[in-house]
């Protein structure tokens, strides 16, 4: 989790921006990061942060 992984939320701005991905508002806390972003990005976003974060064979990505 956020709490003993550094390096998690820069991370996910990582994945996002290397789609292209506008973040409009960006909410944090000791264990989540929420995102506002144009709604036409939404299916790219999640697709893209699974395979970086859960893989896209389902085994965790390194």
């Amino acid at each position: 989790g956020m709490r003993t992984h550094a390096g998690i939320a820069a991370r996910m701005f990582d994945v996002l921006a290397a789609e292209s991905i506008n973040i409009q508002m960006i909410s944090t806390s000791e264990i989540k990061v929420s995102v506002v972003i144009d709604a036409k990005y939404t299916e790219l976003a999640v697709r893209a942060l699974h395979d970086a974060f859960i893989g896209s064979a389902g085994t965790e990505a390194k």
